[in-house]
């Protein structure tokens, strides 16, 4: 239970005998420091004021590197992708064409060398590795050369003709700014299209992006549980997070029947069919990388952490060594 809380110092939980596995709940006292800065996080840890970091925004994205090679960094899969929205109502969007000719035309990997730092991984499908026992189906791979000749067969060849205000939604951080720019640079540089930049705070972001009012958003999803259908499902026709304006009733129902399924093996195909549909031959969105979760701790010093594709770390299991 809670012993007290001293707003902007530190919330301290007390160990509760009632507990029923109270006999095996190691620590008497937790204490939890309210830190939104990183550089605060990371002298906190390095003074031994606080003994576990296991909030990846609280890791100071210019130590990464530096951090990575001790042996208090430890890194796993997490249950999250960083994708684009395409808004399939608006055209030229409305052409499957030009949606897969922007995908191709995007270098993935540049992305993820150049500014996310932490080690993620590109993303060649949808679903994270590591989730519920599932394999994805691969995706698409970087080819300028196809993308061009796409969005000449749509009608726009070299970027002759594509709309002028096309724009590209982004909430505010530095990482979305970095990817907007380098993605405009690309579109630009390989398909000949001029697209303008939208930053807005994350209320007005969620609204444009609930009204369909953008070209292509920057978007993210965290999984609720670990199982592929809490990525696959939130694109059928009727759910209020597809936000793209896509609908397709043969995905809508290869979902319902994923989800009717009762024998593992032939879920997780109709997952691969409806992720295909996705991925390769809709693409109302286009996955650029897997997030990854990071926890910085002495391995020595404290147990009872297993990195996990959730970051879930029940505190009762915690302990100081």
């Amino acid at each position: 239970p809670l012993d007290f809380w001293h707003v902007r110092d530190r919330v301290r939980l007390r160990k509760n005998e009632q507990y029923w596995d109270a006999a095996n709940t190691k620590n008497n006292i937790v204490d939890f420091l309210p830190v939104d800065s990183p550089a605060t996080a990371i002298n906190l840890f390095e003074a031994g004021q606080a003994d576990v970091i296991w909030d990846k925004s609280l890791v100071p994205t210019e130590l990464l590197d530096a951090l990575s090679t001790r042996s208090s960094f430890h890194k796993f899969d997490y249950l999250g992708s960083y994708f684009l929205r395409f808004n399939t109502t608006k055209k030229p969007l409305d052409d499957p064409r030009v949606r897969k000719a922007m995908a191709l035309a995007v270098d993935k990997a540049r992305i993820v060398e150049k500014y996310t730092k932490g080690g993620e991984r590109l993303a060649r499908h949808f679903v994270p590795p590591g989730t519920g026992n599932y394999t994805s189906p691969e995706g698409l791979s970087h080819d300028v050369r196809l993308a061009k000749r796409l969005l000449a067969e749509a009608g726009y060849p070299d970027g002759n003709g594509f709309p002028t205000d096309f724009e590209y939604l982004f909430n505010s951080s530095e990482l979305n700014r970095n990817i907007a720019v380098e993605l405009q640079r690309m579109w630009k540089e390989t398909l000949g299209i001029q697209i303008k930049l939208r930053q807005a705070e994350n209320k007005v972001y969620l609204s444009a992006q609930s009204a369909l009012d953008y070209h292509v958003s920057r978007s993210s999803w965290i999984g609720d549980y670990n199982d592929p259908n809490t990525f696959l499902d939130m694109f059928m026709s009727q759910n209020g997070n597809n936000r793209t304006g896509w609908s397709n009733e043969q995905y809508d129902q290869t979902i319902r029947l994923a989800n009717a399924n009762t024998d593992p093996t032939k879920r997780h195909e109709l997952f691969q069919q409806a992720e295909t549909m996705l991925i390769n031959d809709e693409l109302p969105i286009f996955p650029l990388f897997f997030y990854v979760g990071i926890n910085i701790y002495h391995p020595d010093r404290i147990g009872g952490i297993h990195p996990n594709i959730l970051d879930i770390h029940p505190i009762n299991a915690i302990y100081a060594k």
